[in-house]
């Protein structure tokens, strides 16, 4: 479940942290990051000795973890009877409060996706109180990750990214944000498990922590015992809606791409393509595959002059690791993927016919043929008020369909209006338009050409979640 709930704006400054720039007699710390972390009077050097305190940990890193409210206008629907009589839909301001954490000194701030969602003004609360609006960089609804800018010259408190690569079972971490909009919460606990994949909306791989992680804590810090952002914390596993002791953080290798792209300029996240698909590595095709054991993805297919062709990898391939980390299922080969930059060079190691091989794959953007030639239909037709663009690998890959699952044909990207005709009958975004009065559309010339025909009845084909669906309007 998604961690974020609205919250009033005034509660948010109501309820905003004090400094933790303090310690516990009052007295303010000036020292620098390391020396808070080597005073040999506070800074326990054995697991067991931490139990006595993580206030040089918190003391440290607190300063670089804020809240995020996000302001929104939404139009409220009006019942269809309603509309008939000149009703129209209302607008509503919602407002959602979470956690986030300043990663750049120029005031750079990552937050969950979720968490911003909908929002058109963001404000960016200090947990000594200062507040700061600021501007959204960048937002990816598959990684759940948002960047932010704070409109403010200042230098600013920071977190340095950790590498993930070095994360064990079994470590000590804090997860620290603002549940339930009372204020900065620390709770400490451990690495439950590391690489869970299959257990969020977008897939992906994810440190698993039962450090209790609350709403209002979507976007905060999960922290390793050298003050090192390890992960954003995302969701929760819970019966109640509280924190059952399984939460799920987003690893700070994904956190360090997504902040870079936006801090390099870019408003979306480009992923890199390798144009191969595969299938989990069961305990039967294992044995099949005459393997000790289930590892690795199976290649299943290979697109066409894409990169995993042009490397030379073919189907009935398993992949074991990428770039160096294991690949244990179809998510974490995606979420391996996801962490490369396009144009960069990597290495493929697997089975082959039950030989090990290794190959230097390049990744590269999924493939934009055809052209998008993106349209916005208008005139008195079913189509009026959708944006329509030519499906290529690239245009799947941009709205989180299957690249080789997708057909080719014409995808209604976007519905610009509630009140347009494309609406009105029920269209959504996703529907693949296969033919209108018998005329097959391959592209979106196709359907602009058949649109302008001038028409009174039209009898329409378009393909939704797999399944074909014949309408006729007049």
């Amino acid at each position: 479940m998604k961690l974020h709930e609205p919250f009033a704006l005034a509660t948010v400054i109501m309820l905003a942290a004090c400094s933790p720039g303090h310690s516990q007699d009052g007295q303010k710390y000036s020292g620098s990051f390391n020396e808070a972390l080597t005073q040999p009077s506070k800074v326990p050097d054995s697991a067991i000795g931490m139990k006595a305190s993580f206030a040089p940990v918190v003391r440290t890193v607190a300063p670089a973890v804020v809240n995020v409210y996000a302001r929104g206008v939404v139009r409220q629907q009006v019942d269809p009877f309603w509309q008939m009589f000149g009703a129209v839909p209302r607008q509503q301001v919602q407002q959602s409060l979470g956690s986030g954490v300043i990663v750049r000194k120029d005031g750079i701030v990552v937050t969950n996706n979720h968490v911003v969602a909908g929002g058109q003004q963001f404000m960016v609360v200090l947990n000594d109180r200062r507040e700061y609006p600021a501007k959204l960089l960048l937002a990816d609804e598959r990684t759940d990750l948002a960047v932010l800018q704070i409109d403010s010259k200042e230098s600013f408190p920071t977190l340095e990214m950790d590498d993930d690569r070095n994360l064990e079972v079994g470590d000590l971490v804090l997860a620290i944000g603002n549940p339930f909009g009372i204020g900065q919460t620390v709770t400490n606990g451990i690495i439950s498990a590391l690489n869970r994949t299959e257990v969020g909306p977008g897939g992906g791989s994810y440190i698993q922590t039962d450090a209790a992680i609350n709403p209002g804590n979507s976007g905060g810090a999960l922290v390793d015992m050298n003050g090192r952002l390890i992960g954003i914390n995302s969701m929760i596993v819970s019966g109640s809606g509280s924190s059952a002791g399984v939460g799920f953080a987003i690893p700070s290798a994904l956190v360090r791409r997504v902040v870079e792209s936006a801090a390099g300029g870019a408003t979306h996240l480009q992923r890199p393509w390798l144009g191969a698909k595969g299938d989990t590595v069961t305990s039967d095709i294992a044995k099949s595959l005459g393997m000790d054991r289930p590892e690795g993805v199976l290649v299943s297919d290979i697109y066409a002059g894409g990169p995993a062709d042009q490397a030379g990898l073919k189907t009935g391939d398993v992949i074991l690791s990428i770039d160096g980390q294991p690949v244990n299922d179809a998510s974490s080969m995606r979420y391996r993927i996801d962490l490369l930059t396009v144009g960069q060079m990597t290495e493929v190691q697997g089975l082959r016919n039950g030989k090990p091989f290794a190959i230097k794959v390049k990744a590269q953007p999924p493939s934009a043929t055809p052209s998008r030639d993106e349209r916005v239909i208008a005139g008195n037709n079913p189509f009026a008020g959708a944006k329509v663009v030519n499906l290529s690998p690239a245009v799947a890959e941009e709205v989180g369909a299957d690249p080789f699952d997708a057909p080719r044909g014409v995808m209604v990207y976007s519905i610009d209006s509630s009140r347009s005709y494309a609406a009105g009958i029920g269209l959504r975004p996703g529907d693949i338009i296969k033919s209108v009065n018998g005329r097959v559309i391959n592209t979106t010339a196709d359907l602009d050409a058949a649109t302008k025909t001038g028409a009174r009845r039209w009898q329409i084909s378009i393909m939704r979640n797999g399944q074909m669906i014949t309408a006729t309007f007049s």
